[in-house]
């Protein structure tokens, strides 16, 4: 950007220069008759301008110069302040590093602990609910045999009971047979 207003500028000062040198010109040539001295103060006052037109481009190429130079200082002294910063910053990276380091480890460490024991958990957790659905299952038939055998011990009261009765009715029927008079 600054290249190119300089640019400008010279452009500038080379067209007005121009402009100045032509219109000299047109002055000279314009119809009049002149003499040798008209001449010499003609030329004398092109030169004149001439210089005065090279001590003003020459006045604006120094001022853009010191222009240029006064910004390439700030910029190198904002370059100095910033690779400053960044060595500061880098050092003060280089002590979190130092810091956090151990601490990483030890809790890398407990990190793959708590995943061995996740797993481990996770493994038992399946495991118990494994065993919990087959103990209910178990219980569940142990339940059913219960139920079953004691209705069957009820059944075989009962059985018993008149078998029994059956036995002592007959014995009663053999006994009076044996004994008739009684």
């Amino acid at each position: 950007v600054k290249g190119k207003k300089i640019q400008d500028c010279k452009e500038k000062l080379i067209f007005e220069l121009k402009m100045m040198m032509s219109s000299l010109q047109s002055v000279s040539s314009s119809g009049r008759t002149s003499t040798s001295e008209d001449n010499n103060n003609i030329n004398d006052e092109d030169q004149e301008m001439t210089k005065l037109a090279l001590a003003s481009f020459q006045a604006r190429e120094e001022q853009i110069e010191r222009k240029k130079m006064e910004v390439k200082g700030k910029v190198e002294s904002q370059l100095t302040r910033a690779e400053e910063e960044t060595r500061r910053l880098v050092r003060v990276w280089e002590e979190l590093e130092v810091l956090t380091d151990p601490m990483r480890k030890e809790v890398a460490m407990v990190r793959k602990k708590i995943d061995v024991i996740n797993r481990e958990i996770k493994s038992l957790g399946q495991s118990c609910q494994k065993k919990e659905k087959e103990y209910r299952e178990v219980l569940e038939a142990f339940n059913e045999k219960n139920n079953e055998k004691t209705q069957l011990t009820s059944i075989l009261v009962e059985l018993v009971k008149e078998s029994e009765k059956l036995r002592m009715g007959k014995l009663e029927e053999l006994s009076k047979v044996l004994n008739p008079k009684r």
